[in-house]
C-alpha cells in the first residue's frame, strides 16, 4: 500500500503543475496588443542648415582722442551711456587756444589795414599816370604792394581760421552716435593731440555684425551643389543662437563674404548682420549662427525621441508593418533639423514610425498604433453584470 502511493505521488505533483500553468498560458495568450503611438513619414524637400560659431562685433567703432594738447577740465557724459553724434565728451583748458585766436584776429586787421593803403597808393598812382605825371614803373609797384597787401590778408584770415580750430577742438565732440564705454581719461589730466591711448570708446551696436568662419571644403561643397553660385550668392537669411543656448528674436542677413582663404586655418569668414533694438548682443560675445546650405530632397523628419543606435552605433528606429507587426528598420541620419533627425534612406513613403510606446514594442510584436494627432478612441462603457444586484434605494 506505501509503495503504491509512492508511485502515484509524481504523477499527482505532475497533474498540479499543468493545472497551474495552464491559466498563465490561457491568461499570456488573451492579452491584447500594446498601444503605441505612431508617425506616419512621408519623404519631403528638407532645407539644411550648418551652424557656425562667431563673435559679435559693433557696426561702427571710434576711439575718442583729443587732436589738442592740454589739462581735463570736465567730463559731460555718463559712462555706459548713449551718445549723439556732435555731443561735447570732454572740455579742455581753453586759455591758450584763446589769446592764439585773439593774436589771429589782430593780425587779419594788421593784414587789412596795410591792404586799405596798398590799394589808396595804387588808386593815386593810376591818376597821375592818366595825366602822364608818374611813370609806368611807380604804377606796376603799386599793383604789386596792393596785391602782395590782399595776399597778405588771406593768410591771416588762414592763420585765423586755424586758430579757431584749435580753440574748438578743446571741448571734444563724439564723431559717432552709439554706445560709449568707461572713461580713460580723468578730470585734471594732461593729454596730448593723437595720443596712443583712447580716452573713452563710442560703438553703435544697432544693428551688429557677426562674423562667423566656413570651412573651404564646405564652400566647395556648395559651389558644387550650386552651379554658377558665387559667395555672395549664399542664402542671405540666417538665424542666431546666444551663449545660452536660446534663440536670438531677430534673424539676421549676410552681408558680405571674404573672397580668401586663411592659409593658417582654411577658414572663410562671413559677416552677418543683425538688428539689436533691446542691446543684447554686445561686442565680443561669443554666438552660433545657422545658415541654410542646400536643400536634402526625397528625405524624411523622424522626431528623434523614435531613433535609437544599436551595439554599433548605428541608428535605428521601430516601424508598424503590415497586419500591425513591428519591424526594426536601420536609418541613415544626415543631419538634425530643431527636434527631428533628417533620414535619407531605411524608410518608405507612408511608413508608420513609433514614437511612443517603445518599451512595450520589440521586432516581431503585434501592436495597436494610434497616430499621434490622432484622438484617442472613446473607450466603450463596461457591460452591466445581469447576475449582480440592482442597487438599493431609499
Amino acid at each position: 500500500m506505501l509503495f503504491q502511493n509512492l508511485r502515484q505521488r509524481p504523477m499527482v505533483l505532475a497533474l498540479l503543475l499543468v493545472g497551474f500553468s495552464v491559466p498563465a498560458t490561457a491568461q499570456q495568450q488573451g492579452m491584447p496588443p500594446a498601444a503605441v503611438t505612431v508617425i506616419t513619414v512621408q519623404p519631403q524637400d528638407v532645407p539644411l542648415t550648418t551652424t557656425l560659431p562667431g563673435r559679435v562685433l559693433a557696426s561702427a567703432q571710434a576711439e575718442v582722442r583729443p587732436q589738442v594738447a592740454g589739462i581735463i577740465t570736465e567730463r559731460k557724459f555718463k559712462e555706459g551711456g548713449r551718445v549723439e553724434e556732435g555731443d561735447v565728451l570732454y572740455t579742455i583748458d581753453a586759455a591758450t587756444y584763446e589769446a592764439a585766436v585773439a593774436q589771429a584776429v589782430a593780425a587779419v586787421a594788421q593784414a587789412n589795414a596795410q591792404l586799405k593803403s596798398a590799394q589808396k597808393e595804387e588808386t593815386r598812382l593810376q591818376e597821375l599816370q592818366s595825366r602822364n605825371v608818374a611813370s609806368e614803373q611807380a604804377l606796376d609797384s603799386a599793383v604789386a604792394a596792393r596785391d602782395i597787401a590782399a595776399a597778405a590778408v588771406q593768410a591771416a584770415e588762414a592763420q585765423l581760421q586755424a586758430a579757431q580750430i584749435q580753440l574748438d577742438r578743446t571741448q571734444i565732440r563724439a564723431r559717432l552716435s552709439g554706445e560709449i564705454g568707461r572713461s580713460l581719461a580723468s578730470r585734471g589730466a594732461l593729454v596730448t593731440a593723437s595720443q596712443a591711448e583712447p580716452m573713452a570708446v563710442i560703438r553703435n551696436i544697432d544693428p551688429v555684425y557677426v562674423d562667423v568662419t566656413q570651412s573651404a571644403a564646405d564652400i566647395i561643397a556648395w559651389r558644387r551643389d550650386n552651379i554658377g553660385a558665387r559667395l555672395e550668392d549664399l542664402p542671405t537669411e540666417v538665424t542666431l543662437t546666444l551663449a545660452d543656448g536660446s534663440l536670438f528674436d531677430q534673424t539676421g542677413t549676410l552681408t558680405a563674404a571674404e573672397p580668401d582663404v586663411n592659409e593658417q586655418t582654411g577658414v572663410v569668414v562671413l559677416r552677418m548682420q543683425f538688428a539689436n533694438p533691446d542691446k543684447l548682443l554686445l561686442p565680443g560675445m561669443y554666438v552660433q549662427v545657422q545658415i541654410a546650405t542646400t536643400t536634402a530632397k526625397g528625405v524624411y523628419l523622424v522626431p528623434q525621441e523614435a531613433v535609437s543606435r544599436d551595439r554599433r552605433g548605428q541608428p535605428t528606429a521601430l516601424v508598424v508593418g503590415a497586419e500591425n507587426v513591428v519591424e526594426m528598420r536601420q536609418l541613415s541620419v544626415i543631419s538634425d533639423q530643431g527636434s527631428n533627425w533628417v533620414v535619407d534612406s531605411g524608410l518608405n513613403p507612408g511608413d508608420r514610425v513609433i514614437v511612443k510606446g517603445l518599451q512595450k514594442a520589440a521586432p516581431g510584436a503585434t501592436v495597436t498604433p494610434q497616430e499621434q494627432d490622432a484622438a484617442p478612441a472613446p473607450e466603450a462603457a463596461p457591460e452591466a453584470d445581469p447576475s449582480a444586484a440592482p442597487a438599493a434605494t431609499e
